[in-house]
């Protein structure tokens, strides 16, 4: 009985710690007044995460403790929807929650919540400065890679609108980043990021429907054939969704000329 006690004594204390630590670590309680506490509760977080096998536990089963990061994920993107001072730092949040929601199995709250509110995201951006655009499109590649690699699964719809939302958008700020000179701006979009959308740009394409793909080609080959920007390269995409429109067009020209040889046979 003792044992068993202390063992739940040990538990709930774990599950207080920790949920004390992601409150902390998504400004739920700290108001970005204390940013080396903030930065302290996020490193503890993440080593919990790695190390300690009852806080992944607990993760899995306690409903309040998603409650909390769920809280989190909904506060930290209704910061960013007023445009005003601070979208650097919260971005930079978002950017962390990326990294421990994977482990935590919620990385999907954040692309649902992404996902319904990028069209105002994108509008705010336009007005922001061109380092505030550079890292929001760092958490978006993370949101793209989650789909297109099929860590969330989303609607097909849903997975549309997000491409269709911001690919122009990282075309024309690759092309404006690239203008600044990227070895002597502070903000640039390194190879590893660019990398990282165009894998996750290609991978995505290809599972939407062939009337969506034609219509993310277009977008593209126009920016391509007016602005001379290429990125990002969807050429691989492109061949196979040509290979599979003929393909599909000959099955169904085959098919057209069984059922009338068919017909004609009756």
């Amino acid at each position: 009985m003792q044992e068993e006690a202390a063992s739940i004594d040990l538990s709930v204390n774990t599950k207080n710690v920790f949920s004390s630590a992601l409150r902390f670590a998504m400004s739920l309680d700290t108001l970005n007044n204390f940013p080396e506490l903030k930065a302290s509760a996020q490193e503890q977080v993440e080593f919990m995460l790695s190390q300690d096998e009852q806080v992944r536990l607990l993760v899995s089963q306690e409903e309040e403790l998603k409650s909390v990061v769920r809280l989190g994920i909904s506060n930290l993107v209704s910061l960013l929807l007023p445009g005003e001072l601070g979208v650097l730092e919260t971005l930079c949040d978002i950017e962390w929650l990326c990294k421990v929601l994977p482990r935590m199995g919620l990385m999907k709250d954040l692309v649902f919540k992404w996902a319904d509110v990028s069209n105002e995201i994108l509008v705010i951006a336009q007005s922001c400065e061109l380092g505030v655009k550079v890292k929001l499109v760092e958490v978006t590649g993370k949101v793209l890679e989650a789909v297109g690699y099929g860590v969330v699964i989303v609607p097909s719809r849903s997975r549309a609108c997000l491409l269709k939302l911001w690919l122009p958008f990282v075309r024309r700020l690759k092309t404006l980043v690239d203008a600044q000179g990227s070895s002597e701006s502070e903000y640039r979009m390194d190879e590893d990021l660019c990398e990282l959308l165009e894998g996750s740009m290609v991978s995505l394409v290809l599972t939407l429907p062939s009337s969506d793909q034609a219509e993310v080609f277009g977008e593209w080959m126009r920016g391509v054939a007016l602005e001379g920007v290429k990125f990002p390269d969807l050429s691989e995409a492109f061949e196979v969704w040509c290979y599979r429109s003929k393909s599909a067009k000959r099955r169904l020209l085959e098919k057209c000329d069984r059922l009338a040889t068919e017909h004609l046979a009756l």
